[in-house]
């Protein structure tokens, strides 16, 4: 009723549940969670659901949203202006103790992680994990770029993660995602040299300067036209799954 960011894990499978219903698209449900959530809160979509892919955050950092408050002059809800006002005093903890805790619960229900990278020193968490025999390779990666306390969106730094990611890790399927007006410029380079992309309302509300996007579906119509002049064509599902090495759909618990 009010958009407050909750962890209630039976709306969370309302909605992928009713999402498989109508198509066979990859579901990747998030680990990330909300300001304030436990590490067990985070995770128990993945014990509970048995997803083919789940977001798995790489590291701590600063998450930041705070800086936007100035942005409104009023807001819908209450509870808003509070929340972005907490994230100043945040840090969105990933430690090794708990990134490994995932790395054994994401094995045992066959999920595969997709890593958020939101700055290089996590590249270099991925490659300890891969390492100590927490995660096999193949991984997957995502570069998360303009959050306030991570990585800027930039075309040099989109060259110098993938770079140094494959220095550090050797091959791996990669995707981009920017917070913010640089996300299709962005996304557009990851899709020249090789990489997937993920656009969306979460990053970004705009589908042109100064136009807002009425959907998500509209952003991503936008870059799937973008990536057909480019020569691109855009995996099915069941081709996704075997980019990424999934199990199927059929193999999950929703």
């Amino acid at each position: 009723e009010t958009g407050v960011p909750v962890p209630d894990v039976n709306l969370m499978k309302e909605i992928i549940t009713n999402i498989k219903s109508r198509c066979n698209i990859v579901i990747c449900i998030t680990t990330g969670g909300g300001l304030g959530m436990t590490v067990e809160q985070r995770v128990a979509p993945v014990t509970m659901y048995k997803p083919e892919l789940a977001s798995f955050n790489a590291g701590s950092i600063n998450f930041a949203l705070f800086h936007a408050i100035p942005r409104f002059k009023e807001f819908k809800f209450p509870w808003e202006k509070q929340y972005l006002g907490m994230s100043e005093d945040f840090i969105f903890p990933n430690t090794f103790k708990s990134m490994k805790e995932y790395c054994a619960i994401f094995a045992e229900h066959g999920t595969k992680p997709e890593f958020e990278i939101y700055d290089s020193g996590m590249v270099n968490n991925i490659a300890f994990m891969i390492e100590a025999g927490y995660v096999k390779k193949p991984v997957y990666i995502q570069f998360v770029m303009g959050v306030l306390g991570g990585i800027t969106p930039s075309s040099e730094n989109l060259m110098f993660l993938v770079d140094y990611a494959k220095k550090q890790i050797g091959n791996f399927e990669f995707s981009v995602c920017v917070a913010g007006r640089a996300q299709f410029p962005i996304c557009t380079q990851s899709l020249l040299i090789g990489g997937n992309c993920r656009v969306g309302l979460e990053d970004n509300l705009y589908l042109d300067r100064g136009k807002m996007a009425k959907s998500n579906a509209e952003q991503v119509a936008k870059i799937v036209r973008i990536a057909r002049e480019l020569g691109i064509d855009p995996a099915t599902p069941d081709e996704a799954r075997q980019i990424l090495g999934l199990k199927g759909i059929d193999k999950v618990n929703y």
